[in-house]
Parts: structure tokens; sequence; C-alpha cells
């Protein structure tokens, strides 16, 4: 049996995952696909990449960008997720803050740098018309619930979170949703290690034919909304919702994704270059 190491975050997103698992698909082609959960996130991911932990991540599409520019010698495989990120921006329950100027200047928490929740804090303030060289303080919180310890205790100020996750949170007036900020890319693609692509090819094509046979279907799998708001301790009708906004994939990212990506990244000040598109992927012989 091959043992393969996946990361990707514990969340509703990531469920067909746990469904492949459970139903014992990788181990009737003889791969023990062990799946960890990452609460820290996409920057958690990328340094997991580099050292060898992980084979596969499923991470967000501008951390593992930004990390090749930066030199990880990861490839992006294919797309997991094509439907924007709905990034929810929230302050403590009980904060003055109310509107999203008034975040202006404020210090917003952060998993990690290098972490979705730090590069779409530069995305939302340039939304907003914000100087991104002195509106933005950040303190680093490491996870979820880090983050409710420091904005609970007025370390830090806001924080960005994918806003269907967060959602119970807002219902029991932990967090106070102020605004909500979209990528404006597909927001999750599986990445692989270039030591698996170049030792493990036959096998990472297995891994994404049991995958993507799964995502195709997902949605009309009975009783699915019922199943995640179980899971993930989500309200009926927010998953539903969800489910509508949410569509998987099966293709490879394409150039102009990469290249939007890219100048976003860059016009931020967050790469100080850009990479060819063959640098970012893995194009498998046909």
């Amino acid at each position: 049996m091959n043992l393969v190491n996946i990361g990707g975050v514990p969340e509703h997103f990531n469920l067909p995952w746990y469904l492949t698992l459970k139903n014992g698909e990788y181990k009737k082609e003889n791969i023990n696909l062990r799946w960890h959960d990452y609460f820290g996130g996409t920057g958690e991911m990328t340094k997991d990449l580099r050292n060898g932990t992980l084979d596969l991540a499923v991470i967000l599409t501008e951390g593992i960008v930004k990390d090749i520019v930066e030199g990880n010698s990861s490839k992006i495989v294919q797309v997991f997720v094509k439907s924007p990120l709905i990034w929810g921006i929230h302050a403590a329950g009980n904060s003055h803050l109310s509107t999203i100027e008034d975040l202006k200047g404020k210090k917003a928490a952060i998993s990690r740098y290098g972490s979705g929740s730090h590069l779409m804090a530069f995305v939302n303030a340039e939304n907003n018309g914000w100087d991104i060289s002195t509106d933005l303080q950040f303190e680093v919180i490491k996870n979820l619930d880090g983050a409710v310890e420091s904005l609970t205790k007025g370390e830090s100020d806001y924080f960005m979170w994918e806003k269907f996750t967060t959602k119970p949170l807002v219902d029991d007036n932990t967090f106070k949703l102020i605004g909500s900020c979209p990528t404006p890319w597909p927001c999750f693609v599986i990445a692989a290690s270039q030591n698996f692509i170049e030792n493990h090819n036959e096998m990472l094509k297995t891994i994404l034919r049991i995958i993507n046979d799964t995502t195709i279907a997902f949605k009309t799998i009975p009783s699915i909304d019922q199943t995640l708001a179980n899971r993930y301790c989500q309200k009926l009708e927010d998953i539903q919702e969800w489910l509508r906004l949410t569509e998987w994939s099966q293709k490879q990212i394409s150039q102009d994704e990469i290249y939007q990506v890219q100048g976003k990244l860059k016009s931020l000040g967050l790469i100080v270059e850009r990479k060819s598109y063959q640098d970012f992927v893995h194009s498998f012989a046909t």
C-alpha cells in the first residue's frame, strides 16, 4: 500500500475527500491516502509542501501562487473549487466597529503571513481605496480559535475567514459580520510536491480521477445538504445557500487565471516578479 499525505482545511468544501476515504476508494487502488486537517490554513500547508510533510494539498489559489513565485517547487495539478471564496469580514460581537470604513488602519487578525487571511486583507484594503502601506496592521493568531480569543480580548480588531464557516460564530454573537470580500478567481486548487509528481505521476492521476468522479456528482448525493449541516454544525438554510454558490472543478487552472492572480499580488506589493504559466502547473501527458 502506497502512503500519500494530503492536507486541507477542515471545512465543508472538502467533504468529497472524506466521502471517498470513507468508501475506501483509494485503498482499492493500493493507495493509503492520509488526510490531515490544517486549522492554520494555507500558510501552514505551503510550508509542509516545501519540507516534504505533504504530498498533496487542497489550498487557496492566491496562497500557492505566491509561494511558488517565492521558490516552492510544488505545482498546481488542477482547480478543485472554481467558484470564488466569499471571505466574511468580522469584528467581535460587542465591538463598536460596524462598517468597512471603521476598519481602516485597524489591526487584522491573520492565521499567518502568506495565508489567505493575510493576502485577502490586502485585496479588501485595495477594494476600499486604503493606503496599504499605512492602513494595514496584523496580529498572527494561527487559526479560527485564535481569532476568537484575539478579537474577544481586543488584541486585534477584525478577521477575514470563509463566511459560512464562521456563520455559527456570528449567530451566537461571538463575531459580528461587517462585510464580505469574494476572491476574483477560483478559490481552491490541488497542489502536489515536485517529488510526488516526479515519482508517482500515475498514482496522482488515479487520485484525481477518484475525487473528480465524486465532485461531479456531489450535489446530487441524497440529503447532502443535511449531511453537511450536521457534520459542520451549520444551519440547513446556510448550507443550501452555500451549495447554490459553490461549483467544483475537474480542470486545470487557466493561463489567464494565473496571470490575474499574479497581477493582483504584484500590484499589492506581495510578490516582486511574475513567473510563466509553466512554472505553476503540471500538465499530464496525454
